[in-house]
């Protein structure tokens, strides 16, 4: 009977095991929810570095993208510019061997045309010897030094005269120092 009456003065085995198995469980649950939560929470920490590793990407995309086409349009801009650039060259060659060929054939049309030869003009100094000589004849003919024929053949041949070439001017000698 003794054995009884330790039985009622405590909890039998099976009891204090229940009791045990229930406090793991609720320990167990305690855990697992812990273990629950901080799963939630790595996961959307996860999910948040996911997005931000993303936008990144697409970032580094659109931006690579961005560079790419910047270059690309350099590099058109230059190519267009080589291209006119080119295109100027040509052109000032081709203008200036045209004047090349436009003065060459100048040159060989005066060559081969006979054009009439330019009038030759008279020398500054024939209008006043023309005028001066004129003045002689007149007063010749008003003096009656001369007969108007007379006058006339020396206006005629000063006119002639002054319409060539104007003679050097003699120089000057020294009547005292002239040999004789």
């Amino acid at each position: 009977m003794a054995t009884r009456t330790t039985r009622k003065a405590g909890k039998g085995l099976l009891t204090r095991i229940g009791d045990a198995v229930e406090a793991a469980g609720a320990k167990a649950q305690e855990v697992g929810a812990t273990i629950a939560r901080k799963a939630r929470v790595v996961e959307s920490k996860a999910e948040r570095e996911a997005t931000v590793a993303q936008a990144d990407a697409k970032q580094a995309l659109g931006n690579a993208k961005r560079a790419l086409m910047r270059r690309a349009k350099a590099v058109e801009a230059d190519a267009e510019a080589a291209i006119a650039q080119a295109k100027r060259a040509v052109k000032r060659k081709a203008r200036s061997a045209a004047a090349g060929v436009k003065e060459a054939a100048g040159k060989v049309e005066r060559a081969m045309g006979s054009r009439p030869a330019a009038p030759k003009r008279k020398p500054a100094s024939t209008k006043t010897t023309v005028r001066r000589m004129t003045a002689v004849a007149r007063s010749a003919i008003e003096g009656g030094a001369t007969s108007v024929a007379a006058a006339a053949r020396k206006a005629g041949s000063l006119v002639r005269q002054a319409g060539k070439a104007p003679a050097k001017t003699p120089v000057k000698t020294n009547t005292r120092t002239r040999k004789r």
